[in-house]
């Protein structure tokens, strides 16, 4: 059997979306074996003047088990669309709604299974923790989506899971509503609700057995916003450091840049199997442990610097990669960069401005100048990839800074 050639994606092919999501109702229910996922997604067309009218939407899915789809309250069965491994296509929108498809409603269940997701994309199980990454392309490894950056959703996420393995459920946004399940008291749930739209990319959710560090951080226009750092048991002591550091980036982001926290809460998850250093998204940042525990009697200095930066990067892409997004992956260091630029600055402000800049300029030399001169040499902003996971790199990082 012959291996599938991999596919190049040019930037000079973007097309604007055919259709965009208004908003994005998720439920997750959370076993030991599987997950049942249930989605109602409402689109509307994305036609602009000039433009052919399109009749079909095609959506991303990976790894999915399809279970149920509805098509504004109508049924929707094996002769009605298209799957593949990397798609659902509905085609004759018109002829299934019985009109022009400016606007309906589509619902969703999938069943995927997180124990087995050893890609670490998507949803997956770390241990005894349920948990996300969906930067870039995890998401369709979650439902049938429209997995772009340019597609802008509102969320509204409700987990439900054993309230005894997974106390504590977690996803973007604020907690507007919680109990326990109707006829099963073993298990509860609760819903979040992320009012500001963003794309796939940045959603989150951790279910899991956890523990938190709480405090509070009053605006500058004098609104109170709770912070939340939750870990496993044995680091609470080592999470001090992380949230004195992103007190200090929001207090710094208001000062330099006028740019205020958005929501009622702040949270941050260290996981330990976390496949990334970690990631920006909205309100609910999830972390591997090695970038946020710190602790006096066994940390160095550079560890304590590099936890204090990459919390405050983090917390920085609220506004510079996720407010203000990316059009495609092509522009990726336009929030990677600029937000290296605003942490390099922070840590400038916090420290020693001579010093960082001494730091900034040898990693430079020592790595990126050597990955510009080896076969991994590309521009900040090249014209195609192949593998969007082969873009994080640190020409886009710090060279885009």
């Amino acid at each position: 059997m012959k291996n599938a050639q991999a596919r190049t994606t040019y930037l000079k092919d973007y097309q604007p979306p055919a259709f965009t999501i208004e908003s994005t109702q998720l439920r997750f229910d959370l076993h030991e074996d599987h997950a049942s996922v249930e989605s109602i997604l409402l689109f509307r067309r994305n036609q602009r003047e000039g433009e052919p009218t399109s009749d079909s939407l095609v959506l991303h899915g990976s790894h999915l088990l399809l279970v149920a789809l509805q098509l504004d309250g109508k049924q929707l069965n094996q002769t009605d669309y298209l799957l593949d491994d990397e798609s659902l296509t509905i085609s004759g929108l018109s002829e299934l709604l019985g009109r022009a498809p400016d606007h309906f409603e589509l619902r969703c269940e999938t069943r995927i299974e997180p124990q087995n997701n050893t890609a670490l994309e998507g949803l997956y199980k770390s241990k005894k923790m349920f948990c996300t990454q969906c930067e870039a392309e995890g998401f369709r490894r979650i439902t049938y989506y429209l997995d772009r950056p340019d597609v802008m959703s509102t969320f509204t996420t409700t987990i439900v899971a054993d309230k005894e393995k997974y106390p504590v459920l977690l996803s973007n946004g604020n907690r507007i509503a919680s109990g326990e399940v109707e006829n099963d008291s073993s298990r509860h749930w609760v819903t979040w609700e992320d009012p500001f739209k963003k794309p796939s990319y940045l959603f989150a959710l951790v279910a899991g057995d956890l523990v938190s560090m709480d405090d509070s951080f009053t605006t500058v226009s004098g609104r109170d916003i709770s912070l939340q750092i939750f870990v496993e048991e044995k680091d609470l002591d080592k999470i001090d450091h992380a949230m004195t550091s992103l007190k200090n980036a929001m207090r710094w982001d208001e000062e330099v840049y006028g740019r205020k926290y958005d929501l009622d809460i702040f949270m941050i998850v260290a996981v330990d199997d976390f496949n990334m250093g970690a990631m920006e998204n909205k309100g609910l940042n999830i972390f591997n442990t090695s970038c946020v525990l710190a602790n006096p009697k066994t940390t160095t200095d550079f560890s304590f610097q590099r936890v204090e930066a990459v919390v405050a990067h983090e917390y920085f892409h609220n506004w510079s990669g996720n407010r203000v997004t990316c059009r495609d992956w092509f522009q990726l260091s336009l929030k990677e960069g600029f937000t290296v630029f605003r942490d390099s600055e922070f840590s400038a402000d916090m420290g020693s401005r001579t010093v960082k800049r001494v730091e900034d300029v040898a990693f430079l030399k020592t790595v990126q100048f050597a990955e510009d001169a080896g076969p991994m040499a590309h521009s900040v902003r090249p014209d195609s990839y192949m593998e969007i996971s082969n873009f994080y790199t640190v020409t886009i990082y710090e060279k885009g800074a």
